[in-house]
């Protein structure tokens, strides 16, 4: 589960996040983090939407190459 401390500094950097969700890139989500607590996360994608994701995902910056460790 990622650390308090990196989700708060993806939220102050305004970064794009890439959370992994399983091995298919397609479903990947990419977006802003906007929020968090004990459990999840929010994201707000490209299109505005939010996304209410697990903490329990693989986080990384979306300019990263995929795969790659934080």
């Amino acid at each position: 589960m990622i650390s308090e401390e990196q989700l708060d500094q993806f939220r102050v950097n305004g970064e794009l996040v890439r959370v992994i969700r399983d091995e298919m890139e397609v479903n990947d989500v990419v977006g802003i983090l906007v929020a968090w607590d004990d459990t999840s996360v929010v994201i707000r994608r490209a299109n505005r939407r939010v996304v209410k994701l697990s903490r329990g995902y693989r986080f990384e910056l979306a300019s990263s190459e995929r795969g790659s460790t934080i």
